[in-house]
């Protein structure tokens, strides 16, 4: 059996981030952080179209279930839903519905990753502003759900940088990521009322050699844990029981972000990347940062993504 297979499905962005398999459609979003851009690929017809979002830092798009044209999106430290048909540039309407880290010393604050959990809730987390290098962010981001009348509650304070996120099948594990801990955490989950509590260390990078940061992640059907290493050119697959690193994954750029499985079989894995705080040298060796790859032959399959409910 060869190994997994890595085709680059889209040009490069300057920050791709936060890939969402659209089951039903059959349709992969994501989006360019600093364009600030939502795309849509539709693999069976090989379209990409783009739309265009006021503002400069848009980090998530998740479908609103039960509707085809609205979408929670992230611009700056709010939560908006976008109206968007799929293809024009400028959007139909972004209705802004919810802010966090409002305090005067935290409004230089945004959004980052985020996603749905298995109950539709919206989870989402915060970082600090830029000081023009990834691992000198100060701990001011915090990690929020948000209730179905979008108001937020904050569950972990001191984060540098707010990423991934993932649930297990049985709804009772929720994992996390503060990139710069270079660390994956575990929390114990309660799904009915949102709570997570008992945080742990699922998988360390320090202690298994791991090149990077931990960035997005994704979660198989196996309860591992496919997780994007930005600076480290992979995505590796690890189990978080034992915390030990099961495979790896080599992508052709640094910047490696986030990962979600998709495909008609969920058999497929998609990977975002970036190509920000590159020098030239680097951009000339790797042509491809800041593309979105899909990666096949993985011989696992993953959960679909799930839309927000309201």
């Amino acid at each position: 059996m060869s190994g997994p297979k890595v085709e680059k499905i889209s040009a490069p962005v300057s920050l791709g981030e936060g890939p969402h398999w659209d089951h039903d459609a059959e349709t992969l979003y994501y989006v360019d952080i600093k364009g600030p851009t939502v795309h849509k690929y539709v693999p069976a017809t090989n379209k990409h179209t783009a739309v265009k979002i006021d503002g400069v830092h848009v980090s998530l798009v998740i479908p609103l279930e039960g509707t085809k044209d609205k979408f929670v999106i992230t611009v700056g430290r709010n939560v908006a839903i976008l109206t968007w048909d799929g293809e024009s540039s400028t959007p139909t309407d972004v209705k802004y519905v919810s802010a966090v880290d409002n305090e005067k010393e935290l409004q230089g604050n945004k959004l980052n990753d985020g996603k749905a959990d298995p109950t539709g809730r919206l989870w989402t987390g915060s970082l600090g502003p830029d000081t023009g290098s990834i691992t000198d962010l100060p701990p001011v981001g915090s990690l929020f759900s948000f209730s179905k009348d979008w108001k937020p509650t904050k569950h972990v304070t001191k984060i540098k940088v707010a990423n991934g996120l993932a649930w297990n099948e049985h709804l009772n594990l929720m994992y996390y990521i503060d990139s710069l801990t270079r660390k994956v955490e575990a929390f114990d989950f309660d799904a009915e009322s949102g709570k997570i509590t008992n945080r742990r260390t699922a998988f360390d990078f320090e202690i298994n050699e791991v090149d990077g940061f931990p960035d997005g992640m994704a979660i198989d059907i196996e309860g591992k844990l496919w997780v994007a290493c930005f600076g480290g050119s992979q995505v590796i697959r690890v189990d978080p029981a034992s915390g030990k690193l099961l495979s790896r994954i080599p992508i052709p750029t640094p910047q490696v972000t986030s990962v979600a499985f998709g495909g008609p079989q969920l058999d497929e894995l998609y990977v975002t990347s970036g190509n920000i705080l590159l020098n030239e040298g680097q951009k000339e060796a790797y042509p491809e940062s800041g593309a979105t790859f899909r990666v096949t032959g993985l011989g696992v399959k993953g959960l679909p993504g799930q839309p927000i409910k309201l």
